[in-house]
């Protein structure tokens, strides 16, 4: 299974551009979890310490809006989630809820230190990445919002 993962994620734009050997490396201090239909992944306002990639199934990611459940996106195999807590150490900002039976690489923040220590360079590419991915996101909600004013 080493080799699908590293196949995914390779595909996956926060880690495109890694070394297999690096992304072989985060597969084996990860694991794969499964959730049912309407499972909550993440709680807006939870402390963040790991990152996940879709591999099968679809996601919501919900914000509270007062008494309201917003969905801001759906996501599916190939995406990933989780990493703006990781950047900011914040809490988590959504809520992400199983709309299917899912399953997905689960990275802990521990893995990311790990790589870190093991290959700078590598670390350095993935927390750019996951910059950019935030910030793509960031541009989609404004374009979002600016539609509906």
């Amino acid at each position: 299974m080493t080799s699908e993962h590293i196949a995914r994620l390779q595909q996956t734009p926060v880690f495109g551009g890694l070394r297999a050997d690096a992304l072989e490396f985060l597969v084996g201090v990860s694991k794969t979890v499964e959730y049912p239909p309407r499972a909550v992944i993440i709680q807006e306002g939870d402390l963040g310490d790991r990152i996940y990639v879709i591999e099968s199934g679809r996601v919501e990611v919900l914000k509270a809006l007062g008494d309201e459940l917003r969905v801001l996106k759906i996501l599916g195999p190939g995406e990933c989630f989780g990493e703006m807590a990781l950047l900011d150490i914040s809490p988590r900002s959504a809520t992400v809820r199983a709309l299917e039976a899912c399953r997905a690489l689960e990275i802990p923040s521990a893995a990311l230190y790990k790589l870190y220590e093991r290959d700078l360079e590598q670390f350095t590419l993935l927390t750019l990445n996951m910059g950019r991915e935030v910030s793509r996101r960031l541009r989609e909600t404004e374009r979002m919002l600016s539609r509906r004013a």
